[in-house]
């Protein structure tokens, strides 16, 4: 099965998590955006409070958690914020 390689921009609790702002990862072809969420919590699992509230956004567009990425898209996980 054929790779796709996507850039995932890292905010609030992801970035202080992982302590860079963006990831370069690989996924097979026909892979959904939440693969990448649950990825990223796999490997963070403090991070498992944020599954059900974050938000996704592929190519500056927010989208549903079954889109199906492909080879170069930049994935934003957008986890609620607070402040003002």
């Amino acid at each position: 099965m054929s790779k796709i390689t996507v850039t995932v921009k890292l905010f609030a609790a992801y970035q202080e998590a992982y302590g860079v702002p963006e990831l370069v990862l690989e996924f097979p072809e026909d892979t959904p955006v939440a693969t990448v969420r649950d990825r990223l919590l796999g490997e963070h699992p403090q991070l498992a409070q944020l599954r059900d509230i974050t938000r996704f956004g592929v190519n500056l567009q927010f989208v549903e958690p079954d889109t199906i990425l492909q080879d170069g898209d930049e994935v934003v996980l957008i986890p609620p914020v607070s402040g003002g």
